[in-house]
């Protein structure tokens, strides 16, 4: 039987019992899971996936405890930051991103944008490679060790989510502004999406849009969840170049 969320939120407004409370814990369960699972992706397997949903729960719980539903805001939006925050503060805590591997980020995110402005075309793994003096098995094994650096890019994410909390709204309504953000964001994807490999397209695709995990996509396209994990990594760094600010759209 489905739960009325509103009225379990007007329930626990009017009256905070520890009851009430744990239902709204087990009620929105399944976003930590929704969260820590696009987290996993920057991360790999530098982290167990269950460890970032324990991470995860705090945050929720903060956001039950701090939400204010008199004030028309979506719980759903609100509480994915407060999430997000929490596991991303203990990641910062343990301290698993050192300068070395920030540093190595930047070298190749420069050698990917030079690459893309000297011919006017997505840089390919051997003209990286070779703008690095390293070899392809090497890039690869660059990109994996930088993949968990791939997280700073949330933090501005996060900030900018901070500013854009959606009110509870009529369904079928779209606010003016909405629709022009929703129609470039759709414009900008499609040019991103054909400079990505087939395989890096198929990735993006099933993970972003059909909502596979890592385990479901590697059945997939039968390889392995190490490789799709690389991939999605690649394919990052090509739309992070084309997007810019517009990643923290694509991302939320």
């Amino acid at each position: 039987m489905a739960v009325d969320k509103e009225k379990l939120w007007s329930d626990y407004s009017a009256n905070k019992t520890p009851e009430l409370r744990e239902q709204l814990i087990i009620e929105y369960a399944p976003l930590v899971k929704l969260v820590a699972g696009k987290l996993s992706m920057y991360l790999g397997y530098n982290v167990e996936f269950d460890d970032l949903v324990g991470y995860g729960v705090f945050g929720l719980i903060d956001a039950i405890d701090k939400f204010d539903y008199g004030k028309g805001v979506k719980f759903e939006t609100y509480a994915s930051l407060r999430i997000r925050g929490a596991i991303l503060d203990q990641i910062r805590k343990m301290d698993w991103i050192p300068r070395t591997v920030r540093q190595k980020q930047k070298e190749l995110d420069g050698a990917y944008r030079r690459i893309e402005e000297r011919t006017g075309r997505p840089a390919t793994d051997e003209q990286v490679a070779e703008e690095l003096g390293i070899s392809v098995d090497e890039l690869d094994e660059l990109q994996n060790e930088t993949k968990v650096s791939n997280i700073i890019s949330l933090d501005e994410y996060m900030e900018q989510g901070e500013a854009k909390v959606e009110p509870r709204a009529d369904k079928d309504y779209m606010q003016p502004e909405k629709v022009v953000e929703k129609s470039e964001l759709k414009r900008l994807l499609l040019e991103v999406l054909e400079t990505l490999t087939d395989k890096e397209k198929k990735v993006i695709t099933l993970y972003y849009y059909e909502e596979l995990t890592l385990k479901e996509i590697s059945r997939v396209l039968e390889v392995s969840e190490s490789r799709v994990s690389q991939l999605h990594s690649k394919a990052l760094i090509k739309m992070k170049q084309r997007l810019g600010g517009n990643m923290a759209m694509f991302l939320g």
